[in-house]
């Protein structure tokens, strides 16, 4: 499993001005797999705000936190993926949130693992939670944290198979590092310094 280190963010119960979601799979089978690097951030930017992902709210699992000042709802759609849109929709109607505030992090096969790739708009990518948001929100200008995870280990391998695979030893290390600094790009971009996110770690 993955370790994490505290920072000193505040948990907070204010209106929420930042939806920060993860994407991922619920359910046990999928808890660990490439796909689900979205939640896996969402659990250790929990743990960095200290605050537990466990209140069911917009057909998601949910907690308020503040990082850099900002109010946040941290978001783990239990819709599956190919219908993260119905989540986030729902919780940025409920307060309001434009897709500019929207930051989503997710997995990406092209990039190598651990690397991370910054969007602040674009196309979907291939990436069905992608997709679903675009479709969903009807705007494609929402923030995204793409966390690699490698691509497929040689071409006849199922790509199904491939992001619903565990990491090993050696890729987790690097999962984790990429965490540190997804986390320190949430900070920058609920700053709204895009410039200087992009810069440090695209």
């Amino acid at each position: 499993m993955f370790g994490f280190k505290k920072k000193a963010y505040t948990q907070s119960n204010i209106n929420v001005e930042y939806l920060i979601v993860g994407l991922g799979n619920p359910g046990r089978r999928y808890e660990s797999t490439r796909h689900n690097v979205g939640f896996l951030f969402l659990d250790y930017l929990s743990e960095q705000c200290g605050v537990k992902i466990n209140r069911i709210k917009f057909k998601s699992t949910v907690a308020d936190a503040s990082i850099n000042g900002a109010r946040c709802l941290l978001q783990k759609p239990q819709t599956f993926m190919n219908k993260s849109g119905e989540a986030v929709r729902e919780a940025a109607d409920f307060y309001k949130i434009p897709p500019e505030k929207i930051i989503v992090i997710h997995d990406d096969i092209a990039l190598p693992t651990g690397k991370l790739r910054i969007r602040v708009k674009g196309s979907d990518g291939g990436h069905n939670g992608i997709k679903s948001i675009i479709y969903l929100l009807n705007s494609d200008a929402f923030k995204r944290i793409k966390i690699g995870v490698g691509g497929k280990p040689h071409p006849d391998y199922n790509q199904a198979d491939w992001v619903l695979s565990g990491f090993s030893a050696a890729d987790r290390k690097l999962i984790l590092d990429s965490f540190d600094r997804a986390g320190n790009a949430v900070e920058l971009l609920v700053k709204e310094e895009i410039a200087k996110a992009m810069n440090m770690f695209n």
